[in-house]
């Protein structure tokens, strides 16, 4: 993930052990592995603890295709390291608004809804020009953001994310979340609570950013990117004002 300021969520490995189980196969990495299908170099920005990256790496290990995972949260580049397949990706301890690696790559992706992460309008179109400077003159990239107009954020009270996990290696665990939304940035501060077998709670507070398309597409025209297709889910529906998510798909203007 990429973020404007230290999250324990992402930051504490006692949370980073729970990433998966929370944000595992789901259809942004599916898509995503198809779209790089067939890209010879990929860049994975706030990659996490890998997932996306290591099954692309695979996927592209019989052509050679070279992959690069940057997030800053050493916790969570401890775990991709360690995950099957993770030899095969260059990991990079860095923050997406203003890492430079020196080449381009044929695919950039974003997801996991990191891009919310960034608070500002200063730090996404510093994050989107790093996709420009990084993408190649025929190269694609793709991100998702969650759309404010569907008010997700109203989901994530105590009584309707109350769960229980089970986690391999701490047992039944007890899970929920809290919000409270700033109208005026479009900003959600959000509790994770894990209530472990032993009775310890793990909490964490953290802020996602919920910005409108049309705000999206003026910074990226900004940044030097030009949107192909927008969709509005990650199984290929198109956008829409009252979609779930706002994805760009595009390229270099």
């Amino acid at each position: 993930m990429t973020h404007s300021t230290p999250d324990l969520l992402y930051q504490d490995p006692r949370f980073a052990d729970f990433y998966d189980i929370d944000n595992g196969w789901y259809d942004d990495t599916r898509t995503c592995l198809k779209l790089a299908a067939g890209a010879a170099t990929v860049l994975d920005l706030g990659c996490g603890t890998g997932l996306l990256a290591s099954a692309i790496a695979a996927q592209g290990a019989a052509m050679g295709a070279e992959v690069t995972g940057v997030d800053p949260a050493a916790a969570m580049l401890d775990i991709a390291r360690q995950r099957d397949g993770g030899a095969r990706v260059t990991w990079v301890h860095g923050d997406g608004r203003s890492v430079r690696l020196g080449r381009r790559f044929d695919f950039i992706c974003m997801t996991g809804h990191a891009f919310q992460c960034l608070l500002t309008d200063d730090d996404q179109l510093a994050l989107l020009k790093t996709i420009a400077a990084h993408l190649a003159p025929q190269g694609r990239f793709i991100f998702d953001s969650r759309n404010p107009v569907k008010r997700e954020w109203e989901e994530w009270g105590e009584a309707d994310s109350h769960r229980f996990i089970e986690h391999p290696k701490h047992g039944k665990v007890e899970s929920w979340n809290d919000y409270a939304f700033d109208e005026a940035t479009g900003i959600v501060t959000y509790g994770t609570y894990y209530r472990l077998a032993n009775g310890d709670l793990l909490a964490a507070k953290s802020q996602i950013r919920f910005s409108p398309q049309e705000s999206l597409a003026r910074l990226m025209a900004e940044a030097g990117l030009a949107v192909d297709r927008w969709m509005g889910d990650w199984l290929g529906g198109d956008y829409r004002p009252d979609a779930k998510e706002i994805i760009p798909l595009g390229r270099l203007a």
